[in-house]
């Protein structure tokens, strides 16, 4: 069996006036929960539409499951659930028969479906037509994970649920985890993607511009420290510190903005009676934002 779940190789997709993607090198391996963060029209969609075979290429290729995105698209969608970013749906059934036809159409069972609708709070029997945002969301959600396919493509996936929904969807990727399959989920909520992913992918106007662990990117993203002296400290003198980005002093107390190792910051420290030191955690949210100052993020 290929170890990887999802391979491209130097794929693109231009629009003619925009670029979706270019150069897309990406590998996302079984087993993991890969998040892909960007900003609205960074080019997310597109990669999952060229990914789904949806849309055509302009150059480059992609392989899910082993199998060649385009040649072997049929024999792909029968072992994947796909959750679109926006969801277009038959109004008039209801919620059991649109799982009853995405089941027939991907050769599948579909004995989840109960399970999930009562995890998920939704009522099956309705009509589409009188579903709520969130609602018409939660079947989506249902449809995908229905019967247990071996990845997950979701994009937006949360879009309209309530926070305790939520909790819910971060349990079933949980569990998908646990039985090995693999989850490729796009988002630009930043504190989602950082709950449950493994690894992340940051893609900006098009291009990929890392592809780390989340641990990692967690440990070079800037850390905002607030250090409490006996004696007020003469303004500056921490400023010199290496990886100190930022010191504002007030009297005794100097808020400071460092990246990467506090090796340094807590050496030159020692000069001086320490009384507190408060640590504000970095997250994946700081990551991405210093990756995105001052660029042009609307291609």
């Amino acid at each position: 069996m290929n170890e990887f779940a999802i391979e491209t190789s130097a794929l693109a997709k231009d629009y003619g006036k925009v670029i979706g993607v270019s150069d897309l090198d990406l590998v996302v391996r079984r087993g993991e929960v890969f998040g892909y963060l960007g900003p609205n029209g960074a080019g997310k969609t597109t990669t999952i539409r060229l990914l789904l075979d949806l849309i055509h290429p302009t150059s480059g290729t992609a392989r899910v499951l082993g199998l060649d995105s385009h040649a072997d698209s049929l024999a792909i969608r029968s072992r994947i659930g796909y959750v679109p970013g926006e969801l277009a749906m038959y109004e008039d059934l209801t919620g059991r028969e649109l799982c009853r036809y995405f089941s027939s159409l991907r050769g599948t069972g579909a004995a989840g479906v109960d399970s999930l609708a009562e995890r998920l709070d939704l009522d099956l029997d309705r009509p589409i037509k009188e579903y709520s945002s969130g609602n018409r969301q939660k079947v989506g959600l249902v449809q995908a994970f229905m019967h247990e396919p071996e990845l997950l493509i979701l994009d937006e996936p949360t879009t309209g649920l309530d926070p305790l929904v939520q909790q819910e969807f971060y349990r079933l990727i949980a569990e998908v985890k646990s039985r090995g399959a693999t989850v490729f989920l796009s988002s630009h909520i930043l504190p989602e993607v950082e709950h449950v992913a493994d690894r992340v992918g940051i893609i900006r106007n098009g291009r990929l511009v890392v592809v780390e662990e989340v641990a990692s990117l967690k440990a070079r993203a800037l850390r905002r420290i607030e250090i409490h002296f006996e004696d007020p400290v003469v303004p500056g003198s921490l400023d010199v510190v290496p990886g100190v980005r930022e010191a504002t002093y007030n009297g005794s107390v100097v808020n400071v903005v460092i990246e990467g190792s506090m090796d340094s910051l807590i050496k030159a420290l020692a000069a001086n009676t320490v009384t507190n030191i408060v640590s504000h955690e970095a997250d994946l949210e700081e990551v991405f934002l210093e990756m995105y100052r001052g660029e042009d993020t609307h291609a």
